[in-house]
């Protein structure tokens, strides 16, 4: 029996999973590469010895997405703009908003950051405002411009506009609410994990790599995942986000998935999506003592937090090249 990589998605546009897969698998192999595992690269993602999957869920959040048993998940097309928000909606973009800022102003790579960061806070929480009807859509729109200002962030996230960024953090806010529902009465963040789940290896071992949105979907299934898993990586993750993410994230409290016998979570500083880069300080460990290990790693151009980016690094590639020749062997 091969062993199973499965690789799951986070927010965006639609997306084509048989190109995705390939973009990712080549980003793995640079990665693996630079990480001195070449033959065995060749061996694993290229050569048959591990069977690889991509978890595609981008179509349930189009509206009017078929249930899987009657459509095929939709060829790509523009991403359609989200509805109106209500006030309850704003409230949680706002504090997903916060969590971002904050972590970033923990450590700000100097003092105009610092001070663009503090002024984009305050107008995402403005003090002594009184709350009007739009107000809180207002201050969302605002604190998000804001941040195309702040230097050294203008491009985080690939975002061309604040419209863009609030679209695709609709998405987290949309999942985490738990609210809507098909017309067979299945939540939208059910629908999203039965898609991961039937990628998993339901017997033998499934190494999972999971970006952005999708390690918080991954973490949330491999709850209820009964095979093993020897290794979890995550990468540009919001699950440390403390206010807008890891109080709404299932099942609390938040520790590793019991068949999780590896965690590796990375991060890059200019990624600005990734949320509390100590994840073991956050989630505890599970009954084999495995908990989230954060490793930093440092990817070049404008916008670092594409999963591709994170995968070409060999800091990335190369454990996670090592544990699939290690199941693949055993």
């Amino acid at each position: 029996m091969r062993p199973r990589l499965v690789f799951v998605h986070g927010v965006g546009k639609p997306r084509e999973a048989k190109t995705e897969l390939e973009e990712w698998r080549a980003a793995l192999t640079v990665g693996a590469r630079a990480a001195g595992h070449s033959r065995k690269a060749a061996e694993l993602l290229d050569g048959g010895a591990v069977d690889i999957h991509f978890a595609y869920y981008g179509d349930l959040f189009l509206p009017g997405a078929a249930p899987d048993n009657e459509a095929v998940a939709p060829a790509p097309a523009p991403a359609p703009a989200p509805a109106p928000a209500g006030p309850d909606e704003d409230e949680e973009l706002r504090e997903l908003l916060l969590d971002m800022v904050d972590e970033q102003l923990e450590a700000p790579r100097d003092d105009r950051q610092a001070q663009a960061l503090r002024v984009t806070r305050n107008k995402l929480a403005p003090t002594g405002e009184e709350q009007g009807p739009g107000s809180l859509a207002r201050q969302v729109l605002v604190g998000a411009n804001s941040l195309f200002a702040v230097p050294g962030l203008r491009t985080f996230g690939g975002w061309l506009s604040a419209g863009a960024m609030k679209r695709d953090l609709h998405q987290v806010r949309r999942y985490l609410a738990r609210k809507e529902t098909d017309e067979a009465g299945l939540s939208l963040d059910r629908r999203i994990r039965a898609r991961v789940a039937t990628e998993l290896d339901p017997e033998g071992p499934t190494v999972v790599v999971a970006h952005s949105l999708g390690t918080v979907v991954a973490f949330e299934t491999l709850h209820a995942h009964s095979a093993h898993v020897p290794l979890f990586v995550t990468l540009g993750s919001p699950l440390g986000m403390r206010t807008a993410v890891r109080p709404r994230v299932r099942p609390q409290p938040v520790q590793t998935p019991e068949l999780v016998g590896r965690w590796l979570n990375f991060w890059d500083r200019d990624d600005f999506v990734t949320g509390g880069t100590e994840l073991a300080l956050c989630i505890a460990s599970n009954a084999a003592s495995v908990a989230p290990v954060s490793t930093r790693v440092d990817s070049d151009g404008l916008n670092v937090h594409p999963a591709v980016k994170y995968l070409a690094q060999p800091a990335v590639a190369g454990p996670l090249i090592e544990a699939l020749d290690a199941v693949t062997v055993a």
